[in-house]
């Protein structure tokens, strides 16, 4: 198990970009939360197992249909045990 802290940056606010990413971590297993940042990046904790979490980045960078990402930071950090994925 692995805990990656994520910033999206681009246009990925008001574009359905956290649903998008709720749904997706929710099909793949992934826990953690998603919320919107006052500067208009995203920003993430998600934890799951190393190469899903990987594939969870991934489509971060790809972003939802109608987002444009510019940047997405990684960082590693401490296991927090969610127990689900939500949207703040």
């Amino acid at each position: 198990m692995v805990h990656r802290n994520i910033t999206i940056h681009g246009r990925v606010q008001g574009v359905f970009f956290r649903h998008h990413m709720r749904l997706l971590a929710e099909e793949l297993g992934i826990k953690g939360f998603i919320h919107n940042q006052p500067e208009g990046s995203i920003y993430i904790e998600a934890e799951g197992r190393a190469d899903i979490v990987d594939d969870f980045i991934e489509q971060c960078r790809r972003g939802s249909p109608k987002s444009e990402v510019e940047k997405v930071e990684v960082s590693e950090g401490p296991l927090e045990g969610f127990e689900y994925f939500e949207v703040r």
